[in-house]
């Protein structure tokens, strides 16, 4: 142990034993605030910033001392003050802000403690036994064998009724499978018929994983726990996934050069079906298609058949409607959205004003003093200059400067490596409309801070008219308890649905903005060929994260029961999600700024805890699928393509795409007049008597229900309802509204969202 350890520790110990002994007024209560100062501004007369702080502090506090000053993660010091005290300090000349301390506990995925899996509620997912028996596959770019989220320790032996393999390839041997990966495949050969053989030096020809997001969305899903995790010290903590004792089998049928051959898709589904998978988590969107044109609707019938729940993002299009993907009704489809964890960041501007974003970076911090500004639109001769596009910014114009640059067109990271190439020392990452307010986060190759949309205007107002505009960028480390939470992703795919209007898109939303978790080894956090450092753990965003959530939310289901279909599972996770706040306001749509809808947040945010006990579940079979196929009027040649079945509809029926046994209702008015729906529920919390309340937001749809209450006797009992929709048809074509369907026993609340659309 060093000496210069002891002596700061020592002196550690001497402040609090000191500030234990100090005299404080009656009544007031001290607390820990950290100080964000502008060091920028620092008075002439101050020959050390140190000094600036201690009398900024004894401006307000005759008492108080400095616990640290910080020099490097962030411009200030902490210190104990009356909240009286801190209010004032606020008010002195540089000081930015003052923040109450955060209390932070170890959940790097903060994401299991959002969602309420913290060790208080562990008894209802026990980590050994079923759980431990669960398979989950991940249809992806393959996987960073050697991290920590994969180890084996503590596990039993293989379940028996696995039938994988770790096929070996390059730089990948079958022997860095273990108890905890326990399959490993790769899926090259739709790939290079096109493309030719896979170049070796750009990829790794075999399951190892290249680009890395397979690796993050596979320990999302199950990732074993690993203390310590972090990004550059950003989110620090225990990382663990959703399903952390489920087993992991990785096909990797994507790659880094040009995305994932439909032929090579298939056939990783093809053998994770016959490998005996339980879950099958697919971060991969489909095409808008029939279903029977579409293969991973029809791979995804296939396994559900051998009762594999398939989960898939809803894609990454948001905010405009219409752009759903995996849209098949047995698929579960998973929106993102946010959780209650950020990475603020302050822009300083020239004229005293401050505005809040987001940074990741570390390393060096920005000289002292305000820098020179410009907006890249300004700083370059082409038209979309102000995307900082490769090639598109002059030096003379950047060097020495942070540079504004919008949102858009090419990866955010690799704007700061095109201002950074040409001289500039810092970035404002700006976003458009688009983005509205939401922020991702990424860990630039040089000082930079993502702004939302209000701000970046604000901001862009200032550069292009003042004179000599200056600036700076303070970033704050890891902030949690933000609130709102959740909020609906603005990248999150939305509804209606597309291909089938009477079929509710997404299903739900769960975590998908800023979720750090594994990370490839192959490449830097920001993906650049240039980001030469390797990190264990990133930070990534979008849809594929929140589904990789779903999937192991879903196996975690699959633990407790066993014997529930793929239907079953996603009924729970819908009738139990919610989406209100704890104050009983809606969801907010990030990127509007107002309440969002069931075609934003479908059934709601995933609530695990209360998805073990859902009480009663919308169960569907195949049979039920293939009603619903004959519903859209496919012909027998076409249900064959779509299920492999020999199936033909009895011209006899009537089918009815609005009575598929889903957890949610779509009613597409096409006309005034009524619209009948039939619901079957089965009774999993045992005997019970429930009541139903329904709501409208309109007078233009009256909903009833019949019957209105619900007995039943026994566990596993069925009851069949009625839900008719009157619906005026004078509302403008075009227009939507809302409502939900509740059934209730007083234990449990089993809600369906409603969604009407005049065509």
């Amino acid at each position: 142990m060093s000496s210069s350890f002891l002596i700061s520790t020592a002196s550690f110990f001497i402040v609090l034993l000191y500030l234990g002994s100090c005299h404080v007024p009656s009544g007031a209560q001290q607390a820990t605030y950290i100080i964000h100062m502008a060091k920028s501004q620092m008075p002439s007369s101050f020959d050390h910033h140190s000094l600036w702080y201690h009398s900024s502090l004894r401006s307000v506090s005759e008492s108080a001392e400095l616990l640290y000053t910080y020099n490097n993660a962030i411009h200030g010091f902490s210190t104990r003050l009356t909240p009286e005290e801190a209010d004032s300090l606020m008010t002195q000349p540089g000081v930015i802000s003052v923040l109450p301390e955060q209390r932070y506990e170890l959940h790097t995925t903060r994401t299991p403690l959002f969602l309420g899996l913290d060790l208080h509620n562990g008894y209802l997912f026990p980590e050994t036994g079923p759980s431990s028996d669960v398979v989950i596959g991940v249809i992806d770019t393959g996987v960073w064998p050697e991290s920590k989220s994969f180890s084996d320790e503590g596990y039993g032996p293989i379940p028996s009724t696995w039938k994988g393999k770790c096929e070996v390839g390059t730089n990948f041997t079958a022997s860095l499978c273990n108890r905890k990966l326990i399959g490993a495949r790769f899926f090259a050969r739709g790939y290079e018929a096109k493309k030719g053989p896979i170049d070796e030096t750009k990829e790794f020809r075999s399951p190892r994983d290249y680009n890395g997001h397979g690796t993050h969305t596979a320990s999302t899903a199950a990732g074993s726990v690993v203390e310590g995790a972090s990004l550059l010290g950003f989110a620090n903590g225990t990382a663990r996934g959703m399903a952390p004792r489920a087993r992991v089998a990785v096909y990797k049928a994507c790659w880094s050069i040009d995305g994932c051959a439909g032929a090579d898709v298939l056939a990783a589904m093809d053998k994770a079906i016959d490998d005996n998978v339980n879950i099958l988590s697919m971060s991969i969107g489909d095409l808008m298609l029939d279903y029977y044109r579409n293969d991973i609707a029809i791979g995804a019938f296939a396994a559900m058949e051998r009762g594999i729940l398939v989960s898939c993002p809803a894609g990454n299009s948001g905010p405009s409607s219409y752009n759903i993907s995996n849209v098949a009704p047995w698929i579960t489809t998973v929106g993102a959205g946010t959780i209650d964890r950020n990475f603020p960041a302050i822009v300083i501007l020239g004229n005293g004003k401050n505005y809040s974003g987001v940074s990741l970076f570390r390393g060096d911090a920005l000289p002292a003093e305000l820098l020179p500004f410009v907006y890249a639109g300004n700083a370059s001769n082409a038209t979309n200059g102000n995307f900082c596009l490769s090639g598109t910014l002059i030096p003379e114009k950047v060097k020495g400067k942070i540079v504004m640059c919008d949102r858009g067109v090419n990866f955010r990271a690799q704007k700061g490596e095109v201002v950074k190439a040409v001289g500039g020392l810092g970035m404002i990452l700006a976003n458009t409309a688009v983005n509205g307010e939401e922020l991702l986060v990424d860990a630039h190759l040089l000082p930079a801070t993502a702004v939302g949309e209000k701000a970046s205007e604000i901001i862009q107002h200032y550069v292009m008219t003042n004179p000599n505009p200056t600036a700076s960028l303070l970033a704050q480390g890891t902030v949690v308890n933000v609130q709102p939470s959740p909020v609906v992703a603005a990248l999150s795919s939305r509804g209606p649905n597309p291909t089938t209007p009477d079929i509710l898109k997404p299903d739900l939303i769960a975590p998908g903005v800023n979720i750090l978790a594994a990370w490839t080894g192959a490449k830097g956090p920001t993906e650049l060929v240039s980001d030469t450092r390797r990190m264990e753990f990133n930070i990534m965003s979008g849809t594929s994260t929140s589904c990789a959530h779903v999937s192991g939310l879903a196996a975690l289901l699959k633990s407790v029961h066993p014997k529930w279909s793929p239907a079953a599972i996603r009924s729970a996770l819908m009738t139990t999600a919610y989406n209100t706040y704890k104050d009983g306001k809606p969801f907010i749509d990030i990127a509007k700024g107002k309440p969002s809808t069931p075609f934003d947040h479908g059934a709601g945010h995933v609530s695990p805890t209360t998805a073990i006990n859902p009480g009663l579940i919308y169960d569907l079979t195949t049979v039920d699928y293939l009603d619903f196929l004959c519903a859209l009027n496919y012909t027998s040649s076409q249900i064959k393509r779509a299920s492999r079945r020999n199936y033909t509809c009895d011209p006899s029926k009537t089918y009815s795409v609005g009575n598929l046994n889903y957890p949610s209702f779509a009613v597409n008015v096409q006309g005034s007049g009524a619209y009948k729906y039939m619901r079957t529920v089965t009774s999993v919390g045992g005997a019970g008597s429930y009541s139903v309340k329904v709501s409208s937001e309109t007078t233009a749809v009256k909903i009833s229900v019949v019957p209105e209450v619900l007995n039943f006797k026994e566990v596993n009992e069925k009851k069949s309802y009625s839900v008719t929709f009157n619906v005026d048809s004078t509302r403008a074509s075009g227009s939507n509204s809302f409502g939900s369907i509740k059934w209730s026993d007083g234990k449990h609340v089993v809600a369906s969202p409603v969604a009407i659309s005049w065509a």
